[in-house]
């Protein structure tokens, strides 16, 4: 009787995914095969999650959510996915916000910013807006069980006009890509999320004209202004917040690679 034939062992299911994330390009393969495997209820539909990430869809648009600043924060198709970056934003409000703050947060997207900053300022009231209906649905997700109160339209416009003049702190991370670098992107961002969460126009820069024409009227004597940028557009940025009548300073994290302009109302008296 002839010996059995060997055969090759069968590559365990964790490692058949790694491979195939690693072969699409994906740079943290084993990580993503993690939180696929994880959140996967059935084999049928983990294939379909794993399928869908290896034909470039965000890992965040498969899962749900995305982790951001320590907070679980729920993600829809099409909406603009946090960034580590943004976490500038949190920390620096999170310094300069008074107790019972009256914070806004413009171009919201998930509201994951103001989601986040309920949990380290509690007494403080949270606004936000964004002009599209995807996001303030996605943002009413996140922000609405919270107590936030979440608006849909362009900018200030969106808010309640009680507001104006009683701003402690208003947070922008409007679209700062110039128009021309959108093709640049990845094609994660480029393919999946809202062109108008994106293109900042020619120069990156028109949402930011806007907010800081605008900003001082809304905030209280003293209160602040906080955008995110990019390292090359800061100076442009706070030569705007300076027209608009505010104090500018830029921040630079280079760890995250974050760069935010704070501009400052004059106080009173």
């Amino acid at each position: 009787m002839s010996a059995p034939v060997p055969t090759e062992p069968r590559p365990n299911p964790r490692s058949e995914i790694i491979a195939r994330l690693r072969a699409a390009g994906c740079v943290f393969a084993e990580d993503e095969a993690g939180l696929l495997i994880g959140e996967a209820r059935t084999t049928t539909e983990l294939e379909k999650m794993v399928a869908r990430r290896v034909e470039g869809m965000p890992l965040e648009y498969i899962l749900g959510w995305a982790s951001f600043y320590g907070t679980r924060v729920a993600v829809d198709p099409g909406v603009f996915v946090p960034r580590k970056r943004s976490e500038l934003l949190v920390r620096e409000t999170i310094v300069l916000a008074p107790l019972d703050a009256v914070i806004v947060e413009l171009c919201c997207g998930t509201a994951a910013i103001a989601t986040v900053l309920t949990k380290a300022l509690r007494s403080a009231e949270f606004y936000v807006s964004d002009i599209d209906p995807v996001a303030v649905k996605n943002a009413d997700r996140n922000l609405g069980p919270l107590g936030g109160h979440i608006y849909e339209g362009d900018l200030f416009d969106a808010l309640p006009k009680r507001l104006q003049g009683r701003v402690d702190v208003i947070i922008a991370n409007a679209p700062y890509v110039p128009t021309a670098e959108l093709r640049l992107m990845p094609p994660e961002a480029r393919l999946y999320e809202s062109k108008v969460a994106l293109d900042g126009g020619a120069d990156g820069l028109d949402l930011h004209v806007r907010i800081a024409a605008r900003a001082e009227s809304w905030l209280t004597p003293g209160g602040h202004l906080l955008i995110e940028t990019s390292k090359r557009q800061a100076p442009r940025t706070a030569e705007l917040m300076t027209q608009g009548g505010l104090i500018p300073r830029v921040i630079h994290d280079r760890k995250i690679d974050a760069t935010v302009v704070i501009g400052t109302a004059p106080a009173s008296g």
